[in-house]
């Protein structure tokens, strides 16, 4: 069923004990946002390099989402957590907080019919101190990865704003490839980005930006800068049979 997962069991067999690799997870955020995010994470996986993506349950078009997940079998799903709502509603939010995320999480198994197989959260939400607690909470639960809290190197410069302004060079081909080249250490490391097309549907301030990143990560000069430095793209499916391969 998950062909990059088969992959990896071979590389790992065929490597030498002890001898380092790159690993590397593109992972896009916003599935479920609008259609226009779902086309485009679905695009970047089937033409480009991206491997997984982190659904928003709560998301307007969420169940677009999950039915196109079904067509791309190698593509990890996660859950995208959005409880901002629930931190500013309530000045001690802890059992609204908990009781949201268990909702989000049984739901994400009712639209994919599974767990997913990461966690991570809207706009980094989790590095609240208020949320932090109950999402490691959570990941224990279900034993999974919690975004910065597991074996997984988290790389977040692959943004086209600083500053509330739009600087598109940082999301350009060759910008990226710099950063493959001089960002991407030995062992698993996730590369968040969020491509996806202009849709009137999805208020947000991140518009052209994603675009940009939908094109970049469909280049081929992008694979092939991995293909030169030995970077091997894999996905969280094969996560835990990796970590423990001694490799990384």
């Amino acid at each position: 069923m998950f062909g990059r997962s088969r992959q990896l069991r071979a590389v790992v067999r065929a490597m030498p004990w002890g001898a380092a690799m790159k690993y590397l997870i593109v992972n896009g955020d916003d599935f479920g946002a609008s259609r226009g995010v779902n086309r485009g994470i679905i695009e970047a996986h089937q033409r480009g390099i991206l491997t997984s993506t982190s659904l928003m349950v709560n998301a307007p078009r969420s169940e677009d989402a999950a039915e196109l997940s079904r067509t791309a079998s190698e593509l990890s799903v996660g859950l995208h957590i959005d409880v901002r709502n629930t931190l500013m509603e309530t000045a001690v939010p802890s059992p609204q907080l908990r009781e949201e995320l268990h909702r989000q999480f049984g739901r994400f198994e009712e639209l994919m019919g599974r767990p997913p197989t990461h966690l991570d959260s809207h706009h980094n939400v989790h590095r609240d101190p208020r949320a932090l607690p109950h999402l490691l909470e959570l990941a224990r639960e279900h034993a999974l990865p919690l975004r910065e809290h597991s074996g997984v190197r988290y790389f977040s410069k692959f943004y086209g704003q600083w500053g509330g302004e739009t600087h598109l060079e940082q999301i350009s081909v060759e910008n990226l490839a710099r950063m493959l080249v001089t960002e991407i250490e030995d062992g698993v490391t996730e590369l968040s980005c969020h491509p996806g097309y202009v849709d009137p549907e999805f208020a947000t301030g991140y518009v052209i930006e994603r675009e940009a990143e939908l094109r970049v990560l469909c280049d081929p000069a992008v694979r092939r800068t991995l293909r030169v430095r030995s970077i091997q793209l894999v996905n969280y499916h094969g996560l835990d049979q990796l970590l423990a391969s001694g490799l990384v």
